[in-house]
């Protein structure tokens, strides 16, 4: 029988859900195009690449299960940055990871258009266009509403549908690959090899989504501390197996925009670069299903918190889910998605993502201090000397960022700001 939370909601996600989670909420639509862009910055180096930036997010992660494995409610770095740093700190931690959300949502939801142009052609434009992205915003947002379980069992059936293609490529592509392509003619420079990184971070990076909807998890303290840890380690041996397929069966590598299903015609044959297709189609709904379970739970924690309108924090009295939030963040994703003008916000994602890491990182030896919390069932190593290191790394990629993507995410967290303001003051309005 399902636990009943004290936020109206119900723990029906169990360990096996939340690896899924995590595995959905970081193999999205990146590694389908990720190789042969990183090949063209630094060559045979980017298996070096692929691993340098699984290790700056290991880091990351190691501050996310210990601040994590303290908290049972829903929020994740919204709820960290609340209890570490206040109200203020956690409004814009929370504002910029639901929007982080949703322009990932639209990004990706555009490349499963693009992908199911694959086959059927008018998917790509028009009404097909738009009817194909409202019938996945629909359905997903449905699924959710109707409960927490269905919509991690649905989570479960894409995690392993999405690593079937994937595991069948480089287990067959190993045996056509050619070591002679690995003496690459690209040369890396250092600005090369850490905007590589600074790319991949995109498809490395998703975990968090597993620790927002922690009111609904069945043991979060425990479970997300091996989720996280067993999410990673998969992925980084998958990306770097395929890297390793594209580098020595793709001799056009470098200018190829779909890596894995050219490598798949070369040694697949049609059949092959169909399956990857079909397996990116799939890999891209599992990771849209992820955003749409984490995001509403966003909002749903800021109006737990009397941050936003109580209203968002309503729950189904049958279904037991955050309904009104789950619909807000359903439209503003559909808004988005169909939108033109996504590309831009897009910019803002990695950015509020790694602004989002970063308050968990340093959140960590604020509540190792903090008084009257539980304790943390996972400690990570050397733990304030990780979150520095790890502090020092998302300093580093940031300042790789351009000066347009900084203006970008400044204006949004200006927003922020105004509508934190706005709302405070038509609260503290009402209780007069």
């Amino acid at each position: 029988m399902a636990r009943s939370t004290n936020e109206g909601l119900v723990r029906e996600i169990r360990r096996w859900d939340l690896i899924a989670f995590v595995m959905n909420g970081i193999v999205g639509a990146g590694i389908f195009g990720l190789p042969s862009q990183i090949y063209r910055l630094a060559g045979s180096a980017s298996l070096l690449a692929f691993l340098g930036c699984a290790a700056v997010v290991a880091l990351i992660i190691a501050c996310f299960a210990e601040v994590g494995s303290r908290f049972s409610r829903t929020g994740g770095p919204y709820l960290y940055s609340c209890e570490a740093f206040g109200p203020i700190a956690g409004f814009q931690v929370g504002w910029m990871i639901w929007l982080a959300r949703l322009t990932s949502f639209a990004a990706n939801c555009n490349l499963l258009v693009q992908y199911l142009g694959f086959f059927w052609n008018g998917a790509n434009s028009g009404a097909g266009r738009a009817v194909t992205i409202v019938v996945v915003v629909a359905g997903l947002t449905l699924i959710n509403l109707v409960g927490v379980r269905d919509a991690a069992l649905v989570g479960d059936v894409f995690a392993i549908g999405k690593l079937i293609p994937l595991v069948l490529f480089v287990g067959i592509g190993l045996f056509f690959i050619s070591t002679a392509r690995f003496a690459s003619p690209i040369q890396p420079n250092y600005g090369g090899f850490s905007t590589s990184v600074l790319l991949m971070v995109y498809a490395f990076t998703g975990f968090e989504v597993a620790v927002i909807p922690a009111g609904e998890e069945s043991s979060p303290r425990r479970d997300l501390p091996m989720a996280l840890a067993a999410g990673l380690g998969t992925v980084t041996v998958l990306y770097t197996l395929i890297q390793v397929v594209c580098i020595g069966t793709l001799p056009e590598l470098a200018t190829s925009t779909r890596p894995l299903a050219d490598a798949s015609r070369h040694f697949l044959g049609g059949i092959g670069a169909a399956a990857i297709s079909f397996g990116a189609l799939i890999s891209i709904v599992g990771n849209l299903s992820a955003i749409t379970l984490a995001a509403p739970r966003v909002l749903f924690a800021m109006a737990e918190q009397d941050q936003l309108p109580r209203v968002l924090a309503a729950t189904h009295k049958r279904f037991r889910t955050p309904h009104v939030a789950i619909l807000v963040s359903g439209i503003a994703s559909l808004a988005f998605t169909l939108s033109g003008t996504f590309i831009q916000a897009l910019t803002i994602s990695t950015i509020a993502r790694l602004i989002s890491y970063a308050a968990t990182c340093a959140a960590l030896p604020v509540l190792r201090r903090k008084e009257g919390l539980q304790p943390a069932l996972f400690r990570a190593p050397a733990g304030v000397v990780t979150a520095a290191a790890a502090l020092v790394l998302i300093v580093w990629l940031l300042s790789n960022s351009t000066w347009n993507e900084a203006r970008a995410t400044a204006l949004v967290a200006a927003i922020g700001f105004l509508v934190y303001a706005v709302y405070r003051a038509y609260a503290s309005r009402r209780k007069h």
